[in-house]
């Protein structure tokens, strides 16, 4: 049997990596390595080979441990192999069982350091938090990740198998987590939507697989100094959930074409590469994976509370292209990264499709009255600019951002972002994370303009455009409430701001409170112009760092216009809740 080496999770970033802590058996690999080398040195130089090489004793036996009198592997970690067994299924049972009622997973005493001496100190533990360190997208957390360090009952599972042998060698690891939630609520429009414009519990009143998610991957080593690491993720999500991560081009037939309650995607799907020797580190990672940045994130096990916030529900989500992350000092990083983009494909640049509706006698068409048009005219060299830097004592951290910048015309979801975000860390008990953001698009559809409502009358929503029928019969982007209505297009904008007050009384409990106001004065994100508010509480309570519950009260509020039940309140109240079972 293989014993395993785990240890508390140090760090992974809170957008891209759900913190948890197990470390492969990476170590060794180099002297192998060097051995082999010096030997086929001395055997191809004759007289060098006549030299008899030095010889090493082989190292002592470990004398083998008693597990008879205490085989818990808290108190006694050698036990851990004969307490987990040999069987794959009872292994995997049995992984579930020793974690529960602890904070976090057994620790190896001779696991080598999980953080680079003198870095920030890590602020959160995990449970009963999301994450470990302050998050941020776009990278693998510098300086505080180990390859393989993620706690994973199906990784102890396989860890004696050839193929955990393998998978543990490499410090590749496959995991996930199913994810069912439930809502009660004032809305009485009982159909897919009825909660709109309440995102992550879209249909009143339900039981619903929100995720299902498995991810296979590799985290770069950037403890390490001494050689360039590497990592990937491929990442699969099923559920309702879908909906949110969707990206034009990919698998979004879906959403838009048959408005699927459940479906599936590919959220991230990126390799990486880690430089220890650039100043303090230098992280690239290329392919898709998750906008930079904010206090929330699609995966349910990075999040505080089971809903979203508006400000998040109606934000950027995904970009797909090249995004670096640069430590200047331990305390200051810079971004820097070339995108096509937000929530679209590559395969989507440049694209021109035939006009099914140009300009005529018959139907006007001001938007787009030529024979083609782009695809999807947000699909365009973009670019993302962020910094952040975090006090030595890791209690305060701040992250201004701009993601997605380009002409900011009026795209799929091409979305302008500036913003920035905030942490705070009172004590060991109490810590708050903030978000502003100023988001906007350019040459938005007018509804308010009669040419416009006569497209979209005779052709259905965003008639005449890149995003009308045939190309999208559901779930269009939106289009703006203009305060002129004789304009064609204008600028359309939203404003939100929100927070997470956080109070943890024990290791396996957080109580968050969530205020926020959201501003969408054209209507183009929420389709309704109006100001909301919402006061919400939640409570995380986690049984084993494997398995969490997270019940909620949330009011929202429109101010301006009734927003909710399909047009008809002003107001909604929502009770909901979710349980996260990690595998």
């Amino acid at each position: 049997m293989t014993s395993l080496n785990l240890w508390p999770a140090r760090a992974l970033a809170w957008r891209d990596d759900p913190a948890r802590g197990r470390v492969a058996g990476w170590m060794g690999r180099a002297g192998l390595l060097t051995t082999f080398m010096a030997g086929s040195l001395l055997a191809g130089h004759g007289a060098m080979a006549q030299v008899p090489a030095p010889t090493t004793p082989p190292p002592a036996s470990p004398a083998p441990v008693d597990c008879s009198k205490n085989p818990n592997p808290y108190v006694n970690y050698p036990c851990l192999d004969a307490y987990l067994g040999d069987n794959i299924f009872d292994r995997f049972i049995n992984y579930y069982k020793l974690e529960w009622g602890e904070s976090g997973p057994p620790a190896d005493p001779n696991a080598p350091p999980g953080r680079i001496d003198g870095w920030p100190a890590t602020p959160q533990t995990t449970p009963p938090m999301p994450f470990t360190e302050w998050p941020y997208g776009g990278a693998t957390s510098v300086g505080v990740t180990r390859s393989g360090s993620v706690d994973s009952p199906l990784m102890a599972a396989i860890a004696n198998t050839s193929i955990g042998h393998f998978l543990n060698d490499t410090g590749i690891q496959i995991y996930g987590w199913v994810d069912p939630g439930f809502n009660f609520s004032s809305n009485t429009l009982r159909k897919p939507g009825g909660n709109f414009p309440v995102a992550y519990a879209y249909i009143p009143n339900t039981v619903q697989l929100d995720q299902a998610v498995i991810y296979i991957d590799r985290l770069p080593d950037t403890v390490q100094t001494d050689h360039i690491d590497w990592g990937f993720r491929l990442s699969a999500i099923y559920g309702e959930n879908y909906r949110y991560t969707t990206s034009y081009g990919l698998a979004s037939y879906q959403l838009l074409k048959y408005n699927a309650v459940n479906g599936y995607d590919f959220p991230m799907l990126y390799g990486e590469v880690y430089i220890p020797y650039v100043l303090h580190g230098l992280d690239l990672r290329a392919g898709r994976y998750i906008s930079v940045p904010d206090i929330e994130a699609q995966l349910a096990p990075n999040n505080y509370m089971y809903t979203h916030s508006l400000t998040y529900s109606y934000d950027n989500y995904t970009n797909e292209g090249l995004i670096g992350t640069l430590f200047l000092t331990k305390n200051l990083s810079v971004q820097a990264g070339i995108e096509f983009g937000t929530e679209a494909t590559f395969t989507n640049a440049w694209n021109t499709v035939a006009n099914p509706n140009p300009n005529s006698a018959a139907l006007a068409n001001p938007l787009y009255p030529g024979g083609r048009f782009p695809k999807d005219p947000g699909a365009v060299p973009s670019f993302t600019l962020c910094a952040r830097y975090t006090w030595n004592d890791g209690h305060d951290d701040i992250n201004p951002c701009a993601n997605g910048i380009n002409g900011g015309q009026w795209g799929y979801n091409n979305l302008q972002w500036y913003g920035f975000t905030y942490y705070h860390k009172f004590n060991d008990h109490w810590h708050l994370s903030y978000e502003f953001y100023d988001e906007h698009e350019n040459g938005v559809p007018n509804l308010k303009n009669p040419a416009v409502q006569a497209l979209n009358a005779a052709l259905g929503p965003d008639g005449g455009t890149p995003f009308g029928s045939p190309f999208i019969s559901h779930n269009n982007p939106g289009e703006a409430f203009c305060n002129n209505s004789s304009a064609i297009r204008c600028n359309a904008y939203a404003i939100g701001t929100t927070a997470y007050l956080n109070y943890s009384p024990e290791p396996l409990d957080n109580f968050s409170f969530r205020p926020e106001i959201y501003y969408d004065p054209q209507g183009q994100r929420t389709g309704v112009p109006a100001t909301y508010w919402e006061v919400s509480l939640g409570w995380q309570h986690w049984f084993s760092p494997q398995v969490e519950m997270r019940p909620e009260v949330g009011y929202y509020r429109s101010n301006g216009a009734n927003a909710f039940n399909g047009g008809t309140k002003n107001y909604t109240v929502i009770g909901a809740g979710d349980v996260i079972l990690h595998f």
